[in-house]
């Protein structure tokens, strides 16, 4: 099998040292203040970035427990499919998530609704542009019933390795 290796571009800083607790998506942790240390070797690449208010984190989650192609989500108490979830227990242990860009600092990167755990490996930043990234829904599949429930539901610690 054809293998791919990432390297990170930087290291996330939260308040969420562990799993347990932190909220499950950037939606949901309005207001959470975090940081960015962006390694030297990739700084020039923020060339411009304050000119966006949010960005596209895309990350490796380095506490999950192994991966499976069917779990339980945080939002439901049935076994679906990985692919039709936003669990960290996947074939890939990859999470992206949105949130505001507050201001850069040389090489550190202040962002506010961060759902991320404390030593997050970055592995890529984007832009958000409403025009590229917004699409209008007709179907959001099982999460209909639960997805108001987002705000209320924080991590149990299901997916977290344990040692």
């Amino acid at each position: 099998m054809f293998e791919v290796v990432y390297r990170p571009i930087g290291i996330i800083h939260s308040p969420f040292k562990k799993p347990r607790g932190t909220p499950i998506q950037a939606s949901a942790a309005e207001g959470t203040d975090g940081m960015i240390q962006i390694f030297s070797e990739y700084t020039e690449g923020l060339r411009d970035i304050e000119g966006f208010s949010h960005i596209i984190l895309i990350y490796h989650f380095h506490m999950c427990q192994g991966a499976s192609l069917t779990v339980t989500p945080f939002l439901d108490d049935r076994s679906h499919g990985v692919f039709s979830t936003r669990a960290p227990a996947r074939p890939n242990p990859i999470g992206l998530s949105i949130v505001r860009l507050i201001s850069i600092q040389g090489e550190r990167l202040f962002i506010r609704d961060i759902d991320m755990i404390d030593g997050t490996y970055l592995l890529d930043i984007k832009p958000y542009v409403p025009a590229f990234d917004v699409r209008d829904a007709d179907r959001i599949g099982w999460l209909k019933k639960n997805v108001d429930q987002l705000n209320r539901m924080k991590d149990d610690g299901r997916f977290e390795h344990h040692e």
